[in-house]
């Protein structure tokens, strides 16, 4: 058995947005929100955020697959920081694809 076989066949995908200390806002995604966030505050994720603590999970949204959790992503990183900023204030605002 391969280690892909291991896997859940029904993995949630997670994009989410962290501000930090100078009240940016970093975009990402994973398949572990709870492990993924811990990673940016410990220094191990993004370049974007070391050093930039203390970081401050804004926002998250849930998604089906991989794929769609990278469009979404997509889309978000193009937005201007006033439009994510509205994102956090008012998540019906987010609307898939």
């Amino acid at each position: 058995m391969s280690d892909k076989d291991d896997k859940p066949k029904n993995t949630s995908w997670w994009v989410y947005l962290i501000r930090n200390n100078n009240n940016a806002l970093y975009c990402g995604v994973t398949n572990n929100l709870e492990r993924r966030f811990k990673m940016h505050q410990t220094g191990k994720g993004a370049k974007a955020l070391r050093g930039k603590g203390p970081l401050v999970l804004e926002w998250s949204q849930e998604l089906n697959n991989k794929i769609e959790a990278m469009q979404i992503e997509y889309k978000i990183k193009r937005l201007k920081k006033a439009d994510k900023e509205a994102l956090i204030v008012d998540t019906r605002l987010f609307v898939p694809k």
